[in-house]
């Protein structure tokens, strides 16, 4: 089909009827593919019993037939313990599974948030804590170009103070 087109509804009835009327007979294959299986598994495994003879033979046959249920019996119960067993297992490894990786965490986003909700946040909302942090930084930016000026005045000083030494020695 090219792409311009689509399919018009009959034609795609008609191939989903197709389609299913070919599902079906492989469902009926298989189905007789196993039925002729378990045909021959049983008459390879399990022949037919001989019930020519008298009382004590026909005894005998019922207490062989009820050891092999017996048999039987206890593979099943084996195979469903080893099964639970297994179930078991596979259950604990999920849960280790789950222990190693850890759960996974959401990407975090940035938030702008002002310092007295953090310091709410993180004291609990009860706490009512007001800080003006950026007067303390005002504050603090001056105090560093004051004793910046002061630099500058002891440079100066210092230097002032070296020519008057100079002089000094010049002049003697």
């Amino acid at each position: 089909m090219s792409e311009g087109k689509k399919m018009t509804s009959s034609r795609r009835h008609h191939l989903k009827s197709l389609m299913l009327q070919i599902a079906a007979n492989w469902l009926e294959q298989e189905a007789t593919e196993i039925a002729a299986a378990k045909e021959a598994y049983m008459a390879e495994n399990c022949p037919n019993p001989d019930l020519n003879g008298d009382q004590a033979a026909l005894i005998e046959i019922c207490k062989k037939l009820y050891q092999s249920l017996d048999k039987i019996d206890e593979d099943r119960y084996d195979a469903e313990a080893k099964v639970a067993k297994t179930d078991k297992e596979i259950e604990e490894l999920k849960l280790k599974v789950v222990e190693l990786a850890g759960v996974k965490k959401p990407a975090l986003k940035k938030v702008r948030m002002s310092a007295d909700a953090m310091l709410q946040a993180l004291l609990g909302g009860k706490h009512k804590v007001t800080m003006d942090l950026r007067a303390n930084l005002k504050q603090v930016k001056k105090e560093t170009k004051e004793e910046a000026a002061d630099g500058v005045g002891d440079w100066r000083k210092n230097i002032e103070d070296k020519a008057d030494r100079k002089k000094m020695f010049e002049t003697s």
